[in-house]
C-alpha cells in the first residue's frame, strides 16, 4: 500500500507556515472498495475535491503535510475517540461513549455516511482494523504535523498551521465563500485571523467565522498559543475553484490559488514582521 500522506518541504523550515491538508486524499484502498454497500463515487461528498492540488499550487517552499488516504478510510480531523459503534466494533473497547453530535450524525474517526441518509458500509470493521489506521496513518500523520510545528518554532520563535478544507456552497442570499475557524478564539491570536479576514476582503470574497465550522481535531491537538504555536483552519467553497461538476479544477482556480497565497504571505508576514526577520 502507498504511503498514506506526504511531507513536502525542507527539512529545515525556511517559513514560520505549516500547512496540513487533511481530507482531500484520493487513494481508496481495495479493502475499503470491497466493504462498500454503494458505488465508490457516492463517496466524493466526504472530499475536499482538489484542494490538495489548490494548496499545492499555492505553495512555495513551506512545509506541506498532505493526505493520500481518504476521509472514508479515517478522519485525520477526528479523534482517536471519535468512535461509532455502528460502524466500528472496537468502539466497544472505550465502554460507554459520550458520543458527539458529528459521531452521531456518522462522520466520526470511520466516517458512516457520506451524505445525509447515504449509509457507505456493507458491515462494521473490525477492531483490528481501526486499530491498524490508527496505528499507521492517524498517528503518523499527526506526528508529521507536531515534527513540523516543533522545528518551525525552534527555527523562527513561532509556527502558524494552516489547515486547508474546502466545504460545499453554504446557504443564503450572500453565504460566506470563505469560513476561518479558530475554535472560538482558542488556537490563534487574533491578529493571525484579521489577516485572512483582510485578504479574503481584497479578493472579493464573503468571510465568516467560526460559522458554521470552527475547525475540528487538528487544530485542538496541534494549538498552542501560549507557546506561539498558532493553528487556524480555512474553508474555501469548492464552487469557487472547481469546474460546474464540482469535479476538476476550474477557471477561477488560478486566482483562488493567488488568495490561498496571499493568506499564506500574510501569516508569515504576522508571524515575522519583514523588519523584526531582518534584525
Amino acid at each position: 500500500m502507498t504511503p498514506s500522506f506526504d511531507r513536502i518541504g525542507p527539512a529545515l523550515p525556511t517559513s514560520p507556515v505549516v500547512l496540513s491538508v487533511p481530507h482531500a486524499g484520493r487513494d481508496y484502498p481495495q479493502a475499503l472498495a470491497d466493504r462498500l454497500r454503494v458505488p465508490l463515487v457516492q463517496l466524493r461528498p466526504l472530499e475536499d475535491r482538489h484542494v490538495d492540488t489548490l494548496a499545492l499550487a499555492a505553495r512555495a517552499d513551506e512545509v506541506a503535510i498532505v493526505a493520500r488516504r481518504p476521509r472514508a478510510w479515517i478522519d485525520l480531523n477526528r479523534s482517536e475517540r471519535d468512535r461509532d459503534p455502528r460502524v466500528d466494533l472496537g468502539a466497544a473497547r472505550f465502554g460507554t461513549l459520550q458520543l458527539s453530535t458529528r459521531v452521531r450524525g456518522g462522520l466520526g474517526l470511520i466516517p458512516r455516511r457520506a451524505a445525509a441518509g447515504t449509509e457507505i458500509w456493507a458491515r462494521p470493521w473490525s477492531a483490528d482494523d481501526v486499530a491498524a489506521r490508527i496505528h499507521g496513518d492517524h498517528r503518523p500523520y499527526h506526528a508529521a504535523v507536531a515534527d513540523a510545528l516543533a522545528a518551525a518554532r525552534a527555527r523562527f520563535g513561532i509556527a502558524v498551521l494552516l489547515d486547508v478544507h474546502s466545504m460545499p456552497p453554504l446557504p443564503g442570499v450572500a453565504p460566506a465563500r470563505i469560513v476561518i475557524g479558530d475554535r472560538f478564539g482558542r488556537t490563534a491570536a487574533a491578529r493571525f485571523v484579521g489577516r485572512i479576514e483582510g485578504c479574503a476582503r481584497r479578493a472579493g470574497l464573503v468571510v465568516a467565522l467560526n460559522t458554521p465550522y470552527a475547525g475540528g481535531h487538528i487544530l485542538e491537538r496541534h494549538a498552542e498559543p501560549g507557546r506561539d504555536i498558532h493553528a487556524v483552519q480555512l474553508e474555501i467553497d469548492r464552487t469557487l475553484y472547481l469546474d460546474d461538476a464540482l469535479d476538476a479544477p476550474g477557471g477561477q482556480f488560478d486566482a483562488v490559488a493567488r488568495f490561498v497565497r496571499d493568506v499564506i504571505d500574510a501569516l508569515a508576514d504576522e508571524a515575522q514582521p519583514a523588519g523584526l526577520a531582518a534584525e
